[in-house]
């Protein structure tokens, strides 16, 4: 019996810990099924990533972004992802610019590049606009391109913060049909003074990651509809992100999530079809 097999180039990226598996696909696109996806991100069996990114060409913009789960399944929008998309396309030289537009999940976006060296640099990505909402005193569910649910005040100090259950408490938020009929992602936050920090539970992984852009969004909207402000620097597992953003009364415009990217490695794989 014979297999027919590609050899797949690929590379390594991660925002602020946020790992994705990055493949480019805006010449020639190699059809990968969700069972190949899931093992390529295993991280005992295949490459190991939060998840994996295709890009694709587009007419209308510099590429299209396609966002996959660690479990094999098409995402919705994933901020660090978009972060990652937008180096890997100027290191690849996909763009030609340091400034420019990208399709993804939620719709256009807009992204700047600031190269530090050769592998790092740092991404300011544009996210869509917030306009509804679910607040109550101490938790936010809203959709930055994903959908989220922020909570505050169950974690009393940092100590009690660091030990905190994220899988645990996490999955039973994610799988709350009160909450989210369709399932949701979990941000915990905690504020000692003026920092913030957070910690976050996402579906598709099923497990906590080190960052989560979109979920570093709905924080920092959590704590300008909390705290009234309107420029959030989060600090997450993984490393520091910034936000900043417009508000007008309920709606948020302009929003921009700023931080690190790092090619890490670059390799090949031979996957079945």
């Amino acid at each position: 019996m014979t297999s027919n097999c590609n050899k797949l180039k690929f590379y390594k990226y991660h925002g602020t810990g946020n790992d994705f598996i990055m493949l480019n696909f805006t010449e020639k696109a190699v059809c990968l099924n969700s069972k190949t996806i899931r093992l390529l991100c295993d991280r005992h069996f295949g490459i190991g990533a939060d998840g994996l990114i295709i890009l694709t060409a587009s007419e209308q913009v510099a590429f299209a972004m396609q966002y996959f789960n660690s479990d094999g399944n098409e995402g919705s929008m994933c901020g660090n992802g978009g972060r990652a998309a937008a180096a890997f396309a100027y290191q690849m030289e996909i763009v030609k610019t340091a400034d420019f537009l990208f399709d993804a999940y939620d719709g256009l976006h807009h992204a700047r590049v600031t190269r530090h060296s050769e592998k790092l640099f740092d991404v300011a990505l544009g996210m869509k606009d917030v306009d509804g909402y679910v607040l109550t005193e101490n938790s936010l569910l809203i959709d930055t391109g994903s959908p989220h649910y922020v909570v505050r005040n169950i974690i009393k100090d940092k100590n009690e913060f660091d030990a905190f259950d994220v899988k645990t408490k996490g999955a039973a938020l994610r799988n709350d049909k009160t909450i989210s009929e369709n399932g949701v992602n979990v941000n915990f936050v905690y504020c000692d003074g003026d920092v913030t920090f957070v910690r976050t539970y996402e579906r598709g992984v099923e497990d906590e990651t080190l960052s989560c852009g979109t979920g570093a969004t709905a924080t920092a909207i959590a704590m300008a509809l909390w705290h009234g402000k309107n420029k959030v620097e989060l600090h997450t597992k993984g490393g520091v992100l910034q936000l900043c953003f417009e508000r007008k009364n309920d709606s948020f415009r302009n929003i921009v999530l700023q931080g690190i990217v790092e090619e890490i490695f670059e390799g090949s794989v031979v996957i079945e079809n």
